[in-house]
């Protein structure tokens, strides 16, 4: 890696489950992630909290400005039911969107599933934080994961200040 950050991230998952919250339901979501992405650094914030706007908030608002976290993986809420809202969570607290990066997993997905047309997922930057919304299944989180896996590094390394190119040479 160019800018010398691998293995040095700090990275968090979040959970967005009002049964895993209450304790109704494992999280396999959040686990699998945290083992996609321990090639980047250490997944040094677990948590579950329920489907809550404000509470989301909060908890992306600590993890990006206190605990200055540079990877926030979320898990849950991203579809059309009426307590799912961590879009709406997350587009409150960053600066400014990565488009590319949710239409790129959401590409990956339709080759799957029509049913990923459904998803609302956001990936955003909050200072120098990269956050990502994947959908709350194992297999769907796993599958939009894999999809930004080749990218994640060099985010990464830009949102740290990188000045290298961002041109892949031959």
């Amino acid at each position: 890696m160019a800018g010398g950050q691998e293995d040095n991230y700090r990275i968090g998952v979040l959970t967005l489950s009002d049964k895993g919250a209450r304790g109704e339901r494992e999280d396999g979501s959040g686990r699998l992630l945290g083992k996609m992405v321990a090639g980047l650094g250490e997944t040094s914030r677990y948590q579950i909290i329920p489907d809550d706007v404000d509470t989301i908030v909060t908890v992306l608002k600590s993890w990006t400005d206190d605990l200055k976290l540079d990877l926030i993986l979320t898990t849950g809420g991203t579809g059309l039911s009426p307590r799912d809202c961590t879009p709406q969570a997350t587009m409150a607290v960053i600066d400014y969107e990565v488009p590319g990066m949710a239409e790129a997993m959401r590409l990956e997905s339709m080759k799957i599933t029509p049913r990923a047309m459904l998803s609302r997922a956001v990936v955003g930057v909050r200072k120098q934080t990269l956050i990502i919304n994947l959908p709350g299944s194992p297999k769907g989180a796993e599958e939009n994961l894999a999809a930004l896996l080749p990218v994640l590094p060099h985010a990464l390394e830009k949102l740290k200040g990188d000045p290298s190119d961002c041109a892949v040479t031959s």
